[in-house]
C-alpha cells in the first residue's frame, strides 16, 4: 500500500442556522434532512468538528489525527512548533438567506485571558450577493463606549453602523475586534482562525428554532470591541487570469485569489506552510505529489507542506482561493503572545 502523502480532500460539515439558505445545494451538496444550510464547514480542526479525509489511503481520518503522525510534514516545521497537533485554521461556506447577528470576536490576547485557545480574526470572499445586500464592517461614525451603550440599550445600534454594499468578488477583511454582520441574500467563503467564539451583540429580537431568543453576549462584547471608526473596508486588488492576486496578508493566514485557466504552475519551495485551495466558482485540479485531485466551487483541498511544486489545471474557468500561513508574517512568535494592534496599525497603513 502507498502510504506517502498526497493531497487531501475533505468530507464537508453541514450547519442548519436561523439565518440560513438553500444555495450551497445548487454546488452539489446533499445536507438532507436538513431544511437550510448556513454553513458547510470544509476544512476544520475544531474539537468535536474535526474534517474527515475522502480521499487516499488516510480517508476515514479526521485532520488533527493525522497532524499527530505526519507533524510539520502537513503544517510545516515553523507552524507545528506554533500550532500543534490542532489545525490552525477554519474555512467555510456561508449562505445567508436572511441577516445574521450583530457580533464581534475577541482578539487573542482576550481570548486567551477568558480561558480560550485563540481569538478570531477572519475575512471574507462574496461569491454571490442580492442586488440591495451589503455588510455591517465597523461603526460609521466615532463612538465612545458609553455612547454605544447608550444605542445598544436604545434600540438604535443600526443608525452608528458602518454598512458597505457586496457584490460579488468583494473582499472584506475582518480583524478581532471589528464589530460586523452579514447581510441577507450573500453567499460567502469564510477564512478565520479555528475558533468559534462570537459574542453576540444584536439579533433584531429574532426567535431561533424553538422560538426563544438567543443569548446577547452584551458584557462580554464590550471590552472586545474596537471603536475606531471604518469608511472603507473593502480590500482593493485588481487580478489577471492565471496570476495571483493578493487579497489578505496578516499573521494568521495569506490569502490570494487565482483565475484559472490554463496550466499554472506553483513553486513553494521557500514556504514553510501547507497550502490550501478553496473552489469558489468552477471545477479544477490541483496535481501534486503525484496525484491529481478534481475540486469544484465548495471543496477545498490541503497540499501538506513538503510538497515543492504543484500545478492548477481548469478545463474552462475555475476561481480559487489560495490560503497559507506563512512564518515571515508572524515572526515565531508563540501563540500566547498578542501583537494585534501592532500588525493592525501596519495593515491600515497599506490602505
Amino acid at each position: 500500500m502507498d502510504t506517502l502523502l498526497y493531497p487531501f480532500k475533505f468530507l464537508p460539515l453541514y450547519k442548519q442556522k436561523v439565518w440560513g439558505g438553500n444555495r450551497i445545494k445548487t454546488l452539489g451538496f446533499d445536507y438532507s434532512p436538513l431544511p437550510n444550510c448556513g454553513e458547510l464547514w470544509a476544512l476544520s480542526g475544531m474539537k468535536g468538528n474535526e474534517s474527515v479525509v475522502e480521499n487516499g489511503f488516510l480517508a476515514g481520518n479526521h485532520i488533527n489525527e493525522i497532524l499527530e503522525i505526519y507533524m510539520s510534514e502537513i503544517i510545516g516545521e515553523k507552524n507545528f512548533d506554533r500550532f500543534g497537533t490542532q489545525f490552525p485554521l477554519l474555512i467555510k461556506l456561508i449562505d445567508a438567506a436572511d441577516k445574521l447577528s450583530i457580533q464581534v470576536h475577541p482578539d487573542d490576547a482576550l481570548a486567551q485571558r477568558r480561558g480560550m485557545e485563540n481569538g478570531k480574526t477572519e475575512m471574507w470572499y462574496i461569491i454571490d450577493s442580492g442586488q440591495s445586500s451589503g455588510i455591517v464592517d465597523g461603526f460609521e461614525v466615532e463612538v465612545t463606549p458609553d455612547e454605544y451603550k447608550q444605542y445598544l440599550e436604545s434600540g438604535k445600534l443600526e443608525h452608528i453602523l458602518h454598512v458597505e454594499p457586496t457584490q460579488p468578488g468583494d473582499t472584506f477583511f475582518i480583524p478581532a475586534g471589528r464589530i460586523h454582520a452579514i447581510g441577507k441574500d450573500i453567499l460567502l467563503a469564510e477564512i478565520q482562525q479555528s475558533s468559534d467564539c462570537t459574542y453576540r451583540i444584536y439579533d433584531y429580537n429574532r426567535p431561533d428554532a424553538n422560538g426563544k431568543l438567543r443569548e446577547l453576549h452584551t458584557d462580554e462584547a464590550l471590552e472586545a470591541i474596537d471603536f475606531t471608526p471604518t469608511s472603507d473596508g473593502k480590500t482593493h486588488y485588481s487580478y489577471r487570469e492565471n496570476t495571483t492576486a493578493s487579497l489578505v496578508q496578516c499573521p494568521y493566514f495569506t490569502t490570494n485569489l487565482i483565475a484559472v485557466t490554463k496550466p499554472l504552475r506553483k513553486d513553494f519551495s521557500s514556504l514553510d506552510s501547507f497550502v490550501i485551495y478553496f473552489c469558489v466558482e468552477g471545477v479544477a485540479a490541483i496535481n501534486a505529489m503525484g496525484s491529481i485531485v478534481p475540486i469544484h466551487a465548495g471543496e477545498c483541498v490541503l497540499v501538506p507542506a513538503i510538497a515543492d511544486t504543484l500545478e492548477l489545471f481548469s478545463a474552462t474557468k475555475a476561481k480559487l482561493l489560495e490560503v497559507y500561513i506563512d512564518p515571515e508574517q508572524w515572526k515565531g512568535e508563540s501563540p500566547g503572545h498578542s501583537h494585534d494592534n501592532d500588525w493592525l496599525a501596519q495593515f491600515k497603513s497599506l490602505g
